[in-house]
């Protein structure tokens, strides 16, 4: 999985209005370690759900029944890899 930079982390801060996010400097080593960790299970977590939507799009495609179930199992099995 991608990750985020420290730079797109403090940006997506002060997008969402977190005071503290304009001045970067200020968090603390700590802090910089959780916000990573909280970053990544977002971002996990919103790519799961982005895949297993596409997956289920796979599912219901107007193809045969095998070529549905080889794209979606193809889908699936990129979360897995990650």
């Amino acid at each position: 999985m991608t990750t985020l930079t420290i730079d797109e982390i403090i940006e997506f801060g002060k997008q969402a209005g977190l005071e503290a996010f304009n001045y970067p400097e200020l968090i603390t080593k700590n802090a910089w370690e959780k916000i990573g960790i909280f970053a990544k299970l977002v971002a996990s977590e919103a790519i799961a759900k982005e895949r297993e939507a596409c997956a289920k799009l796979a599912d219901e495609m107007t193809m045969p029944d095998w070529v549905n179930e080889q794209i979606a199992k193809a889908i699936r099995a990129r979360g897995e890899a990650t």
